[in-house]
C-alpha cells in the first residue's frame, strides 16, 4: 500500500482534489470531516472538549465558532485542545488504514501535515497549490473572512513556496478545473502502476 498524504494552504483547493482523488477510485481519510464527526452530535469527544473549555458545546455537539474564538491566538489552549483531539484522529486514521489495507493505493487528507510532522507517517506528499492572488480571493469569498484573519491562518501555516519545496508531487489547482483532474488522474495512475519513486521522477 502506498499512503499518500495530500496537503495544502487554506483556499488552494485540497479538498476539491480529495473528491477527484476519491471519484478515481481512491479511499481518502478526510481527517477535518473525522475532526467534524467527534466533535459533532453524539461525537466522542465533545464531554471532554466541553470539560476542558466550558461553554463550548450544545445540543448539536461543540460549537465550532465559539470553540475557534477561545483557541484563536492562544497557543496554550490550542495545545489543550490538540492533546484531546489529535489522538482520536489518530485513532480512526488507524482503523481507515486496516480497512483498506487491501488497496495499491490510499490518500489521507491531512491539512496541517507539515505543521504537525504529519509527513513522518505517510509515503508521499501531494501539495494542492495556486496563486497566493487567487487564494485570497477563493478565502476572502467565505462568509465571516476577513484580510486579518486571513493573515492570521497563513501565519499559523507553513507558506505554500516551502509546501511546494517539499514535496514529491505538486497539482496545480490554479487552472482549469479539468487541467487539475487530469493532473489527479495522471498521478493516480502512475502511483498505481510503478510507485512512488517512479512517479516522483517521470
Amino acid at each position: 500500500m502506498i499512503i499518500l498524504g495530500l496537503t495544502g494552504s487554506i483556499g488552494m483547493g485540497k479538498s476539491t482534489v480529495a473528491k477527484m482523488f476519491a471519484r478515481a477510485g481512491v479511499p481518502v481519510f478526510d481527517a477535518d470531516a473525522e475532526v467534524h464527526r467527534l466533535q459533532g452530535r453524539g461525537g466522542r469527544l465533545v464531554a471532554a472538549i466541553e470539560a476542558a473549555f466550558p461553554g463550548t458545546s450544545g445540543p448539536h455537539g461543540i460549537d465550532r465558532a465559539v470553540l475557534g474564538k477561545v483557541v484563536l491566538g492562544d497557543r496554550a489552549a490550542l495545545h489543550r485542545l490538540e492533546r484531546i483531539v489529535h489522538p482520536a484522529v489518530a485513532e480512526s486514521r488507524y482503523r481507515f488504514l486496516q480497512r483498506h489495507r487491501a488497496h495499491k493505493l490510499v490518500v489521507l487528507d491531512i491539512p496541517l501535515l507539515f505543521e504537525k510532522k504529519g509527513w513522518r507517517q505517510v509515503d508521499a506528499v501531494a501539495v494542492v497549490s495556486a496563486p497566493a492572488w487567487k487564494q485570497a480571493r477563493r478565502v476572502l469569498a467565505r462568509p465571516g473572512m476577513n484580510p486579518l484573519k486571513l493573515h492570521h491562518i497563513r501565519s499559523l501555516q507553513t507558506p505554500d513556496h516551502v509546501k511546494r519545496a517539499r514535496a514529491d508531487f505538486v497539482i496545480d489547482n490554479g487552472g482549469s478545473i479539468g487541467r487539475t483532474r487530469a493532473a489527479v488522474r495522471h498521478l493516480v495512475s502512475c502511483l498505481r502502476a510503478h510507485g512512488v519513486r517512479y512517479c516522483r521522477h517521470a
